[in-house]
């Protein structure tokens, strides 16, 4: 988890608790980063999450398939027109995880983050912004 130079791991650890650094493993299953033309999609990434002075920041470790931008919407959207409910389907492809990021960055409800992504057809900064 920690390079440290040879510095033994429990030791790396035990100084940033002492710091106040927490760093937490996260069991992802998927991780997408999306950019303005293209999908970074990690399958089999490992995540780790480290809170320090209130901040939290996330290092994902991996080979990432690069895809379109656009390639898993298209699939999404056939997914969703093969069911015959609208409201309930359009926030039913918006996966948690990015609820979860729009509520705690925009500090508002996990029903107000859903329905703000599935307005803003998934565009996270999109869906934060309309809170700001």
């Amino acid at each position: 988890m920690f390079g440290g130079g040879g510095m033994n791991p429990r030791k790396m650890q035990q100084m940033m608790k002492q710091m106040g650094i927490d760093v937490t493993d996260i069991d992802a299953e998927e991780v997408i980063i999306r950019t303005e033309d293209e999908e970074l999609v990690f399958s089999d990434a490992q995540v780790t999450r480290m809170d320090a002075q209130g901040t939290q920041t996330y290092q994902v470790v991996g080979e990432p398939e690069t895809r379109e931008r656009g390639a898993s919407e298209e699939s999404a959207s056939e997914d969703t027109d093969a069911d015959t409910d609208t409201d309930a389907d359009a926030s039913a492809g918006i996966p948690d995880s990015d609820v979860e990021i729009v509520a705690q960055r925009a500090g508002v409800s996990a029903d107000e983050a859903r329905e703000a992504l599935a307005d803003e057809d998934g565009d996270l900064a999109a869906a934060i912004a309309r809170f700001e």
